[in-house]
């Protein structure tokens, strides 16, 4: 009995080994990904004294997530991450975002464009209701959309969804506009800014990434 004891707790840690997720899962294509959209319980938008924030929780910020999710071709997330393919669960940030209080998303502060810190974000994922999924998890927490300066700044983060932990997160910036031609809307500038930051990991932030954590 006292062997097979051992041997059972031999196989559980070796389980446990297999299936924990690392930060250079992130970088494996055969380790599965889910998109779990963009969480913008953080987020300031800056500069636009006119804009009315009253259904922007729960109408426009559910809108820019299922876009993304809508048109694969166009924000092309898969790609970026070198998949033939990402699952996506966007229920979970959908309903963070719709409890957003909209008296609190504007902001003149030039100050408050860029005020997460990884920690901030670490501290997001802890307290992250991802409804029992396990696995490794993309998710976008957006810093700010700044229409001075004409930029969104979000973290891109890879969390380990069953331990709540954080596997990498880095802030990348976005063009508002870009190369969609876009000038005019919240949900267009948003999305504008998401394709022009997908493209920029496509491109060239997943090598960068690799070569330091990934090898």
């Amino acid at each position: 009995m006292k062997h097979l004891t051992l041997a059972f707790v031999a196989l559980m840690l070796t389980v446990t080994t297999v299936t924990a997720q690392t930060a250079k899962d992130v970088f494996d294509r055969s380790v599965k990904l889910t998109y779990l959209g963009i969480d913008f319980t953080k987020s300031k938008i800056i500069g636009d004294a006119a804009l009315k924030t009253d259904d922007i929780p729960d109408v426009h910020y559910a809108s820019i997530n299922q876009k993304v999710v809508n048109e694969a071709k166009k924000y092309t997330i898969a790609e970026a991450f070198n998949r033939a393919e990402v699952s996506t669960d966007i229920g979970p940030v959908n309903k963070r975002n719709a409890k957003i209080d909209p008296d609190e998303i504007k902001s003149d502060n030039s100050d408050d464009y860029q005020a997460l810190k990884p920690e901030d974000v670490t501290a997001l994922v802890k307290g992250f209701d991802f409804n029992g999924k396990t696995g490794l998890g993309l998710l976008f927490v957006a810093d700010g959309m700044n229409n001075t300066k004409k930029q969104i700044s979000i973290y891109v983060t890879l969390v380990d969804m069953k331990a709540k932990k954080v596997l990498f997160t880095e802030r990348v910036e976005g063009s508002l506009g870009g190369r969609m031609g876009i000038t005019f809307g919240l949900a267009n500038k948003y999305l504008s800014g998401v394709k022009d930051i997908v493209d920029d990991i496509e491109k060239k932030k997943y090598k960068e990434w690799k070569s330091t954590y990934g090898e």
